[in-house]
């Protein structure tokens, strides 16, 4: 069953190598130029091989950097103990690096388990690497796979390994060979966590399909709009200046290869003529107006697809003039920011869930964790704070719940309570020294 259950896995990671190489090259803005004809690529040679506007990793970012976890609750209350887990992991600077993996591939996943001293270790993986089998009918992650492949002193492909991650075991295999059928098992391991210790970060708003990219949408108007700039480009480099002509003069010969040649050098200032017909002139530029109309057309496109604002393009509008403005042109990117946090937060949540197990040797599924994020929306300090005060000031709040909303993490709540009980302690002591004395 267990090899079965391997060349299941490995076969489904081998079908999305294809998908995620392409979406990687759109990402890292290296991608082939699309709509060019085969008479243009020969024409244009290895002059211009390369035009790419990387709207698509400016897509991801854009979501990516509105997605900062700044905390966790179990059973409705702060826990600094699990905190403290995240940072030790590095995950306050992992956790932004699974989200682009998500949000540019379609999925990326974190793998929780125990190291040497039995404290919990979570690393985050690539979907390059890793892949997950769920139950059709609980959609809950029955068995997971990750394959990597190491390399030699000089650089040749080397041995390759894959570990196998089910509900009650661990097996790690190795192989020479990248097949599912030439993986040989090294060894077993008993699984105490009862459940998958993998958890996918799925970009997806459907059920039954699987992690979507936030470029597959952009792809084709990227294509369009590289193919408008590249022939702005060409237009540019041969009908954006004025090309002169004459008649009446005389071709002359190269005498080195015979080939007519232009009478009047581009480095000549004056231009003789002898024939009396003989007449000076030029063409008029090309306008290029018509690129620019069409590159705007094709940004529009884009920015409604991808809910970029306006300013984040920077062609089509001048930057908004107040913070009210900036939140009102970033609403629908904030919006879509927001469901991002609802689709990962479940992923992050079950990650707590698995800290706290390897921590306690607890069952993941006693544990009620609530993920914290930080507010999407661009907002001005000033305002924000000046909200908080007047919410602080008539009661409504309490002090660790307006730090909370402007967005300072756990740990930095504790400190500052830590500070203020210090200061009002200090400050007593002084005056008990006034009295004394």
């Amino acid at each position: 069953m267990t090899n079965d259950l391997l060349t299941k896995l490995i076969q489904d990671l081998d079908g999305r190598q294809a998908k995620l190489a392409e979406l990687e090259r759109y990402y890292a803005g290296e991608q082939a130029m699309a709509f060019l004809s085969p008479e243009a690529k020969t024409a244009l040679g290895d002059r211009f091989t390369r035009m790419a506007s990387n709207l698509p990793r400016l897509a991801v970012t854009s979501l990516a950097e509105r997605l900062r976890v700044n905390g966790f609750t179990v059973a409705g209350e702060a826990s600094p103990e699990l905190w403290g887990s995240w940072l030790a992991n590095d995950l306050d600077q992992m956790a932004p690096v699974a989200h682009r993996e998500a949000l540019s591939l379609g999925n990326s996943y974190a793998t929780v388990w125990a190291d040497a001293t039995g404290k919990p270790n979570v690393s985050v993986e690539s979907a390059r690497q890793v892949t997950v089998l769920t139950d059709p009918g609980s959609r809950e992650v029955v068995a997971a796979v990750k394959r990597w492949q190491t390399s030699t002193a000089t650089g040749l492909p080397d041995k390759v390994f894959a570990v196998v991650y089910e509900r009650d075991k661990i097996t790690r295999y190795v192989s020479n060979s990248t097949t599912a059928a030439a993986f040989t098992a090294t060894d077993t391991i008993d699984n105490p966590l009862g459940v998958v210790p993998v958890v996918p970060l799925r970009n997806g708003d459907r059920l039954l399909d699987d992690g979507a990219s936030e470029m597959a949408d952009l792809i084709p108007l990227v294509d369009a709009l590289n193919k408008s700039l590249a022939d702005m480009l060409v237009g540019s480099e041969y009908y954006a200046r004025p090309r002169r002509w004459a008649t009446g003069l005389e071709l002359v010969d190269d005498p080195d290869t015979g080939d007519a040649v232009n009478p009047i050098p581009e480095g000549n200032r004056t231009m003789v003529n002898e024939s009396p017909e003989g007449k000076f002139g030029s063409l008029p530029a090309a306008d290029l107006g018509a690129y620019e109309a069409s590159v705007r057309v094709i940004l529009s496109q884009i920015m409604a697809v991808s809910a970029l604002p306006a300013h984040y393009v920077g062609a089509l509008a001048s930057t908004p003039p107040s913070a009210d403005a900036l939140r009102a042109a970033e609403a629908s990117l904030t919006a879509r920011a927001e469901a991002r946090q609802a689709v990962f937060g479940r992923s992050w949540e079950q990650v707590g869930r698995l800290m706290l197990a390897v921590e306690t040797g607890a069952a993941p599924e006693s544990f009620d964790v609530r993920v914290q994020w930080a507010d999407p929306a661009t907002r001005s300090l000033a305002q924000e704070a000046d909200a908080v005060v007047k919410l602080f000031t008539a009661g409504l709040l309490p002090a660790s719940a307006a730090l909370a909303r402007l967005g300072y993490s756990d740990d930095e709540v504790t400190a500052i309570r830590a500070a203020r009980r210090a200061e009002a302690l200090d400050s007593q002591a002084v005056n008990l020294d006034g009295l004394v004395s």
